[in-house]
């Protein structure tokens, strides 16, 4: 059993992966004031919660959008684990086909998505990520990933039009009643959620136009489960998409 963490800027997703399959995934906030001791007493007792001894626990890996976070919860995996932890970077091979113009600007977590994507789903392949920002990664026929998109996530999203405008309250994000909002809440759902499907949809399609094929896609992330079910393409849904990744890369490096 491996311990996978991903660092995201919102939320850190930590999870147990065994050969047969994921033991158990949990999220807890991304915090830059936590210490790496802080980290460690924090992740202990998420293995603890789940019935994870620690002595079954071979290795650790991670992949960080959170530069500042990285080498604290680094620490705190090492001084747990009494192991070396990988962190998804240079020197660290992924078994992916980069062919943007720098290849070392595409983030940890698209390298990790893109390594389960290809794994899960085959190739041509678009993987679409939903959490604080949405990131799209595209992979050819040839399993080459040769680039996507960045766009602000729903979260953000809203807070700018709340900061921005005077009479926008801050609202949870939930699934409206129907299409046509008639209230000032309601029409702020409808919104961020079908306005974000329609631009799945839409970005969809002329990527499929550019690649020339139907290229299947799955998504992940916090904002998923909310936005895809409203998408009129098809595209799958997978919660573990980065930790199966996570594993993936793991045993490629410690083999």
């Amino acid at each position: 059993m491996i311990l996978a963490i991903d660092i995201g800027n919102t939320n850190i997703v930590i999870g147990c992966i065994r050969d047969t399959g994921i033991a158990f995934k949990e999220l807890i906030y991304t915090d830059e004031k936590k210490t790496a001791v802080e980290y460690a007493i924090t992740i202990k007792n998420i293995l603890g919660l789940n019935g994870i001894d620690m002595d079954d626990i071979k290795g650790g890996i991670m992949s960080s959008s959170v530069p500042p976070v990285t080498t604290v919860v680094r620490q705190a995996l090492e001084k747990m684990l009494k192991k070396k932890v990988f962190v998804v970077g240079p020197g660290v091979k992924t078994g992916l086909d980069i062919k943007i113009d720098n290849p070392a600007e595409l983030g940890p977590d698209l390298a990790v998505g893109a390594a389960a994507g290809i794994a899960g789903y085959g190739a041509p392949l678009i993987i679409i990520d939903m959490g604080t920002a949405t990131t799209i990664t595209v992979v050819n026929e040839k399993k080459q990933v040769i680039g996507g998109m960045i766009m602000p996530g729903i979260g953000v999203s809203l807070e700018g039009m709340s900061l921005r405008t005077s009479h926008l309250p801050k609202i949870s994000v939930e699934p409206p009643k129907k299409l046509i909002g008639s209230n000032t809440i309601e029409c702020m759902q409808s919104g961020i959620l079908y306005g974000n499907a329609a631009c799945m949809d839409g970005v969809v399609q002329r990527i499929r136009e550019q690649l020339g094929c139907e290229a299947p896609v799955v998504a992940t992330g916090g904002m998923a489960k909310k936005v895809i079910p409203l998408c009129r393409e098809k595209m799958a849904i997978d919660d573990e998409l980065l930790l199966k990744g996570l594993k993936l890369i793991y045993d490629k490096n410690h083999r």
